[in-house]
């Protein structure tokens, strides 16, 4: 059988909520081969980030050559990188290999509100790994900070996502959900724009949408669809994800990634009998 693949560049969530627990979820309920390389173990649950340990950048380097010299990826998915070093490594090893179908979700601060990512990664995310990715997909505060400005109004997540898209030369995916009137999104792609209407679902579980989001887009991207056919199933994908309204935890519960699930294998009891 030839399956589509897909490799998530993350940190690991121990709670299974986020980073490359909910990438991997993502992708293969995407339909694709999931692969990761990790970024960071981190030690967090629902209501925060206790602690971080990074990999150094000679393993990240180890594990991206390893993946790409056996079984090259048809989408990437890079999510939280939270030093330089790191950075560096990605954008050569891709640069190296020729990769294709770059999503990158600008992971800085965790839905928790714990910081992930180091002040003077900044730089080197704008300079070394957006250029070479085909977007990114930043919700308001992230697009703030990238594009140094206020976004409050549709006319300003148009001027922010303008900015990035022409400082970095890669689409823009805008994420709304942090505003206070609706959940549309902004695609801003070669100058052009398109909004993808969103309805807002009330569910205090959020743990992981901006992973999850942009995993299915990669998801997407490698089995063929377009960017626009990309971000809309994408957006179906945790819609549904969020409508579940799973339940788990103390603090922002995690989204139901196998909401879809209808396998026998998905079954709580036992449907048949045995010979």
């Amino acid at each position: 059988m030839n399956m589509k693949t897909a490799l998530t560049i993350a940190g690991s969530d121990c709670s299974g909520g986020a980073g490359i627990q909910a990438d991997l979820k993502t992708m293969t309920m995407n339909g694709v081969y999931a692969m990761s390389a990790i970024t960071a173990l981190t030690a967090q649950n629902t209501t925060g980030v206790r602690a971080i340990q990074e990999s150094t950048p000679e393993f990240l380097k180890q594990q991206l050559d390893a993946i790409f010299e056996d079984i090259f990826p048809d989408a990437v998915k890079i999510g939280m990188v939270s030093s330089t070093e790191l950075i560096k490594v990605i954008a050569d090893r891709l640069r190296y290999f020729g990769a294709k179908n770059i999503v990158v979700d600008p992971v800085m601060v965790a839905t928790s509100g714990s910081s992930l990512m180091k002040s003077d990664a900044l730089s080197a995310l704008m300079h070394e790994l957006l250029p070479i990715a085909d977007v990114v997909t930043p919700n308001i505060p992230e697009a703030e900070v990238l594009a140094g400005m206020a976004v409050s109004c549709r006319e300003d997540m148009i001027k922010a996502a303008g900015t990035i898209s022409n400082a970095c030369g890669c689409a823009v995916l805008l994420k709304g959900g942090h505003s206070i009137h609706d959940a549309d999104d902004l695609l801003y792609a070669n100058g052009e724009t398109v909004w993808f209407a969103g309805r807002r679902i009330c569910s205090a579980n959020t743990h992981g949408t901006g992973c999850t989001l942009s995993s299915a887009i990669a998801a997407n991207l490698a089995k063929g669809f377009s960017l626009i056919g990309s971000v809309q199933r994408a957006k179906d994908y945790i819609s549904g994800a969020l409508a579940a309204m799973l339940d788990l935890g103390k603090g922002s519960g995690p989204v139901m990634h196998n909401f879809d699930l209808t396998s026998s294998f998905a079954e709580e009891k036992e449907s048949f009998k045995r010979n």
